[in-house]
């Protein structure tokens, strides 16, 4: 068997790239989106037996303290409810093993992989992710990842262990999102940040381009987001309320006004995987350079050659979605002091702007 390996907890904040996870059952719980690594079904005689050494007994490479360490961040389900290490396991018990990434088969290696930390103290790091860098390994993404690059950072932190389901990682933005992420180094100011992200006291500022111009220049638009029915790699809007998908809602704001493009600021009131991908496209204003849902085409402006060179010229300065998590802010949980972080515009998001201000001012 594989050792128990647990990641992150399961909070608000954009999930990783689907197909990540698309080798591991997905179960949902207190509303939030998890992935199943073990599951065992007790047999009929089976005596009263705490779910600790049940496990033990049943996962050959992780120890007792692994285990424990799991239950207390919430990834020991038994009949689809978290459970304390001390439960005692009942005949027919469903335990499942669950966390909020996919499973994989090796431990999460120490890379030396450069950081932009914009800043740290001894409870709490918020990075700048760039584009292109998946935030923790999955299928298909074994290494190469922000949390590989953790491990090497904290490698001799010795009360940080790059395993330990109650540190780590808040929140997630999407492998081709940059931006800012908050990583917890105790576990009480993972709790303390898990509870602002999921009572929505956490500030959240994301800029993209977008293919047309939003109208009304400002709104909200509200939608339960769920798995797409033709395209298991997309989520899809479905009616708020209904029960299919996940109550989303996202407010946005034009910012600039280019013509055939615009640049909007968007802030979540929830954090849906692809969210704001999904609710702009379902508004007709798909992200642009955004392959997944649509925004590689030309959506806007004339048909001119010199007019398609140009656009094709753009998809090359930024080829990918055009999304950038450009502010965070959350109240410090050892010292209640209110912080405000902001990264600025990478360069690729900032030359693709560029070049769209110039063509709409003529030049």
């Amino acid at each position: 068997m594989a050792e128990i390996n647990p990641g992150l907890r399961p909070l608000e904040g954009e999930d990783p790239e689907i197909e990540e996870g698309a080798e591991s059952p997905v179960v949902e719980v207190d509303g939030a989106e998890m992935y199943e690594h073990f599951r065992f079904v007790a047999d009929k005689g089976q005596a009263l037996l705490r779910v600790d050494k049940f496990l033990v007994e049943r996962l050959q490479k992780s120890s007792r303290n692994r285990v424990q360490q799991a239950a207390e961040a919430g990834c020991i389900l038994v009949n689809g409810r978290a459970v304390k290490s001390n439960y005692r396991v009942k005949p027919l018990d469903v335990v499942q093993v669950v966390m909020d990434r996919p499973r994989y088969e090796c431990e999460i290696i120490a890379q030396d992989i450069p950081l932009d930390i914009v800043y740290e103290d001894s409870t709490v790091l918020v990075v700048n992710k760039p584009a292109g860098l998946v935030v923790h390994p999955g299928h298909g993404n074994y290494s190469g990842t922000l949390v590989n690059a953790l491990a090497w950072h904290f490698r001799n932190t010795p009360d940080y262990d790059v395993n330990d389901p109650r540190l780590g990682l808040v929140h997630r933005i999407d492998k081709d999102t940059s931006g800012l992420l908050v990583v917890a180094k105790t576990p009480e100011a993972k709790t303390d940040l898990g509870r602002q992200f999921f009572n929505k006291t956490t500030r959240r500022e994301y800029n993209a381009l977008v293919w047309g111009v939003p109208s009304p220049a400002k709104g909200r638009i509200e939608g339960n987001i769920g798995r797409s029915l033709r395209d298991r790699l997309q989520m899809d809007v479905f009616p708020a309320g209904g029960d299919y998908g996940k109550p989303a809602v996202t407010h946005y704001e034009v910012m600039e006004d280019f013509g055939p493009v615009s640049l909007v600021k968007c802030v979540l009131e929830t954090g849906r995987t692809h969210q704001i991908r999904a609710h702009m496209r379902h508004i007709g204003h798909p992200l642009f350079s955004d392959a997944r849902y649509g925004g590689d085409k030309i959506l806007r402006g004339n048909t001119s050659g010199k007019y398609t060179a140009f656009v094709n010229n753009c998809f090359e300065v930024c080829p990918r979605q055009a999304l950038h998590a450009r502010t965070l802010g959350f109240r410090h949980p050892a010292t209640g002091e209110e912080m405000d972080f902001e990264a600025p515009m990478p360069e690729d998001m900032q030359a693709l702007i560029d070049k769209w201000r110039k063509l709409a001012a003529g030049e």
